[in-house]
């Protein structure tokens, strides 16, 4: 052996020793969503690459809420990266409880990310969290059930024409059910999906002194609605059904109709998953008329918690999981429909991608959802499905709780409101409004 080739075994075992000496375990909270456990199965590429390992605490919606919200004020430390969305991203960026993301690399190119999800996910204009993925909502239907009800869905529906067609679609023997909507309790599950629906009804959650408005007809018109057209079309215990409820009641083709996350058109036209992928369109959320439609916008997105000690491996997984690298991993192992959708603008520029048949309505929905301006009549908050203030979470978790009991028939719609009102009422004098 000579002294050259010594001299570099020599080095790349030193290289080798300083890269395990670096490396870091990282623990990572996700929300349990098809999307975040097909990350997770990819993880071992970022392991590879950077040397740093992963453990994922994978939690339902709900739960992952309480528990990152829990850590985060109390400074407990359980996670190196949390996943949020934009709701708490601006929030916990204010209150400096997030790691900045203003010096990822070049090579991540940052203003490849949409303007609607990089300004829904920074504070003062310094990014906070990177989006994973992006959405909105829209309709997703199936097309053999329309046909058979005699019926064409619109590229931009009313709700009317949703309610109309979702009873010609519902068959009680077959357990076919015209449409599925989320009413299961908590903030992020059915209180978005009614909050969104609300916008187009012209309700609005606080007035422009921040008085609560459940006591408006525009309320009570919105809930009438929902719960009517559920009662009638919906599934059996629809007020306890989320976002994982109804896809898998879609995919086993139980659903005429699912109004619900633009990113959930993967799982349902994935033949591996849903029994009905060959017979699924897209359509825009609806509206009632009043310039409103009831599609949200939100993002998924990777943060750093103020009090890790592993900031460097943070970012280094952040970069990857939301890069484009990481996109074209997905898209060759699984093909371009299953890519984490709605983040970046390179994804809806990309030929191959605009060949995905909900790619262009993703974007559409996205594009119209206006945080700044998401009702009818002026508003003193941002957000569409959410209004961005700290007391919003614990006020609209309690009120979804009230909404969910009216659907299940356990109080009437007019108690539910009443008591939505008193909630949001107690809770805004309570903090100082």
């Amino acid at each position: 052996m000579t002294f050259t080739t010594r001299t570099l075994m020599g080095a790349c075992a030193i290289s080798a020793f300083s890269a395990a000496a670096f490396a870091e375990t990282i623990t990572i909270a996700t929300v349990n969503n098809g999307d975040m456990i097909r990350m997770q199965s990819y993880t071992d590429a970022f392991t590879a690459k950077t040397g740093h390992t992963v453990e994922w605490v994978t939690l339902e919606e709900n739960v992952l809420r309480q528990r990152v919200t829990t850590d985060i004020t109390a400074k407990g430390g359980q996670f190196d990266i949390m996943t949020i969305g934009m709701y708490e991203t601006p929030i916990w960026g204010k209150n400096g409880w997030l790691v900045p993301l203003n010096d990822l690399s070049a090579d991540y190119d940052a203003a490849d990310i949409l303007p609607a999800m990089a300004g829904g996910l920074s504070y003062d204009g310094t990014l906070f969290a990177a989006p994973f993925y992006g959405e909105s909502s829209m309709v997703m239907y199936r097309t053999d059930l329309m046909e058979k009800a005699g019926l064409t869905m619109p590229e931009a529906p009313t709700w009317d024409f949703i309610r109309e067609a979702a009873a010609k679609m519902t068959d009680r023997a077959t357990e076919t059910n015209g449409i599925c909507l989320r009413g299961k309790a908590g903030w992020g599950e059915g209180g978005a999906v009614i909050t969104a629906m609300s916008n187009s009804f012209g309700a609005r959650w606080f007035d422009m002194d921040w008085k609560p408005q459940f006591d408006s007809a525009e309320w009570a018109n919105t809930i009438t609605f929902f719960k009517g057209m559920m009662d009638e079309s919906g599934p059996t215990g629809y007020a306890t059904n989320g976002f994982n409820e109804n896809l898998s009641l879609f995919q086993q083709g139980k659903c005429g109709m699912w109004i619900d996350a633009t990113v959930a058109a993967s799982f349902v036209t994935n033949a591996k998953d849903s029994t009905v992928a060959d017979k699924v369109g897209f359509a825009l959320a609806p509206d009632n008329g009043l310039g409103k439609r009831s599609n949200w916008l939100w993002a998924w997105a990777l943060a750093i918690p103020a009090g890790t000690q592993k900031v460097d491996a943070a970012k280094s997984f952040i970069e990857w999981a939301t890069s484009k690298e990481y996109i074209d991993l997905v898209a060759a192992k699984e093909g371009w429909a299953n890519v984490p959708p709605g983040a970046r603008q390179s994804l809806y520029d990309n030929p191959e991608y605009q060949k995905v048949p909900f790619a262009k309505m993703t974007l559409d929905s996205i594009l119209s959802a206006n945080p700044n301006e998401p009702t009818v009549q002026p508003v003193p908050y941002v957000g569409v499905q959410f209004a961005a203030i700290p007391e919003f979470a614990g006020i609209a978790t309690d009120v979804s709780q009230e909404f969910a009991a009216a659907y299940a028939g356990q109080q009437t719609v007019e108690e539910a409101l009443a008591k939505a009102q008193a909630i949001a009422t107690d809770a805004m004098e309570a903090a100082g409004y």
